[in-house]
């Protein structure tokens, strides 16, 4: 499985933007797909994870009730919307898929990853 990030870039604080990740190579519905960032000098962190059918999603509390996960299995696409961004969103965003929903918070437990997209917030 092949995965494509893009939608990153340079927004200011209080402002939105949406990241898309195009899965290939693969079964895109029978993936559990998920979103990771890492910020200069940290651990990559969850962020948000969602099941194959869209059924089930699961956010951090940072960014709980501020972004919203989706997909479109029909499109192979999993989408990461972002509103009421902030300083510490700034990061470089991971999509990665798994095929289990049993470890969805530990990036230890996906297989695949994109490639990732920069996302900075300005002040």
């Amino acid at each position: 499985v092949q995965l494509q990030a893009s939608g990153g870039g340079l927004v200011q604080a209080g402002g939105s933007l949406r990241l898309s990740c195009v899965a290939s190579g693969g079964t895109f519905g029978r993936l559990v797909m998920g979103w990771f960032r890492q910020a200069p000098g940290k651990e990559r962190e969850f962020v948000t994870a969602i099941s194959w059918n869209g059924g089930s999603t699961l956010y951090s509390d940072s960014v709980k009730g501020r972004f919203t996960i989706s997909r479109d299995n029909a499109q192979n696409t999993v989408y990461l919307q972002m509103n009421d961004l902030k300083l510490e969103d700034t990061a470089l965003y991971y999509c990665a898929a798994v095929t289990n929903w049993g470890a969805v918070r530990s990036p230890d437990g996906y297989a695949y990853w994109g490639q990732g997209t920069q996302v900075t917030v300005s002040s």
